[in-house]
């Protein structure tokens, strides 16, 4: 199996890789690389891990100027793509239309034997992709509805296809997959079974989205609900501060009645509970595998007093802090 990448005038291969047929022979091995980007293009990185059955591609990059690429691969996937930031075309003659992805969007594509050609917006692009052997993948369709067994007849007949022609918002909760599954930082056979086991719940949240229809659906304006993704964001990246909600919506251009209708209504929580669960589940990362003390893991997460981070750990995991560290 080949994938290959071309520049724009299609002179020179920029980059060619083989994978092992199905991917990925059943050695019950884990493989890793990570291929980084560098002038002229803009810099950033691509990080591939790869086992039977999957291939995970994830990259966080800054594009000095529009890129557009041409790409050919010889062989069947089924990827779940997550569109995290930045804006996404691709051409091919697989596809009867252009297939783009925007900021925060997320779908599931069939495709046979590629061929065609990939633009990409400047700036900061980051995203996520899974492939999937189609076998393995359709082992996980349900049966007994509509476009799941229209999805399932397409690789079947080996045409390519999205699941669905509109694509959904990355919940809240594939955010919290996404974010395990880049940071996870175990080895080997236990990375292997860490990650089929958040693969198939990021999976099975995508089919339940599809299933169900409703997290598709949004009473808030793109402009607006760009805004929403920005303060999620700015929270995730500034966990050590404290803002009130007038803040943050002034920091985006909204107002305080957007935020919070918008958040609660694309993430299905307050801005708060959000930003205090995050801030939690970082404590506890930085107490299981850091040298810090507590105090110094308050800190870090915003508290100026450790006995309120303490109070605050002890509603959200039922311990304090410092016992969950001598228990690790």
């Amino acid at each position: 199996m080949t994938l290959r990448l071309y520049d724009k005038n299609i002179q020179d291969i920029l980059l060619e890789k083989q994978y092992p047929n199905t991917y990925f022979i059943n050695d019950g091995e884990i493989k890793e690389c990570i291929t980084k980007l560098e002038h002229p293009y803009g810099k950033g990185f691509y990080h591939e891990i790869c086992f039977e059955n999957v291939h995970i591609g994830f990259g966080d990059v800054f594009l000095s100027d529009n890129i557009c690429l041409y790409f050919e691969s010889d062989y069947d996937t089924v990827e779940l793509h997550f569109a995290l930031k930045g804006k996404t075309a691709a051409t091919s003659e697989n596809f009867q239309k252009k297939v783009q992805f925007d900021s925060y969007q997320h779908n599931i594509i069939y495709a046979h034997e590629m061929r065609g050609k990939m633009e990409f917006d400047a700036h900061d692009m980051k995203f996520l992709e899974i492939n999937l052997a189609p076998d393995f993948f359709k082992k996980f369709l349900p049966e007994d509805f509509n476009l799941f067994n229209t999805f399932r007849m397409a690789i079947d007949r080996q045409h390519s296809c999205l699941i669905n022609p509109d694509h959904n918002r990355i919940s809240l909760e594939m955010y919290q997959l996404l974010n395990d599954i880049m940071h996870c930082d175990r080895k080997g056979i236990f990375k292997k079974i860490y990650l089929e086991a958040k693969i198939s719940e990021l999976l099975l949240l995508q089919l339940e989205q599809l299933f169900s229809n409703e997290t598709s659906k949004s009473s808030l304006i793109k402009k607006d609900e760009e805004k929403i993704y920005a303060v999620r964001e700015f929270i995730v990246n500034n966990l050590d501060k404290n803002h009130s909600l007038i803040e943050l919506a002034h920091h985006v251009g909204t107002n305080e009645f957007t935020l919070k209708k918008g958040f609660k209504e694309l993430f299905g929580t307050t801005v708060f509970n959000f930003w205090n669960d995050a801030k939690m589940t970082q404590a506890k990362k930085m107490l299981l595998n850091g040298s810090m003390n507590v105090s110094e893991v308050s800190d870090l997460v915003g508290y100026k007093n450790p006995r309120h981070f303490s109070a605050a750990f002890k509603r959200k995991y039922g311990m304090i802090p410092s016992m969950l560290k001598n228990n690790s």
